[in-house]
């Protein structure tokens, strides 16, 4: 496990579940969704395409902050431009996608189909289990007397 590794490592371990709705749903509709599959994005998808992303901040800046109705607005009004990686993208250059974005979330698509998402804190995640093995091989490695 390193940041070198790629992202289809991270979605291996938390599998390739994606929640999306439909550009012509509530943004209510999506809240709902969000919090029921306990997540802070959605795909906006048409058919088998990516249409946008809704996230939590989506709402929160296009909604709350501006006084509108989330019963009121569709989804593609406020949905952000959804940034894509493949699952050969590195751990490492994911995060410094989502870094100099400022998004917290990319889907992963393989071949035109979506095969997962990843948040920043699955990034943080990998990094982290990957540094506790790297100091549990050193500590190993100190140990023997080597």
């Amino acid at each position: 496990m390193q940041v070198v590794d790629p992202v289809s490592g991270i979605l291996k371990g938390k599998g390739g579940q994606v929640w999306s709705i439909s550009p012509s749903a509530t943004v209510y509709e999506a809240l709902e969704l969000m919090a029921d599959k306990e997540v802070g994005a959605l795909l906006v998808m048409e058919g088998d395409q990516i249409a946008g992303i809704l996230s939590e901040r989506e709402y929160a800046r296009k909604i709350m902050l501006m006084g509108r109705s989330s019963k009121e607005t569709h989804v593609r009004e406020i949905m952000a431009e959804a940034m894509i990686v493949s699952p050969n993208c590195s751990v490492d250059e994911a995060m410094r996608m989502m870094t100099r974005n400022r998004v917290r979330h990319l889907p992963v698509v393989d071949g035109g189909k979506v095969a997962g998402m990843i948040s920043i804190g699955d990034l943080v995640k990998w990094v982290i289990t990957s540094h506790e093995k790297t100091i549990e091989q050193l500590q190993s490695y100190i140990a023997s007397g080597a």
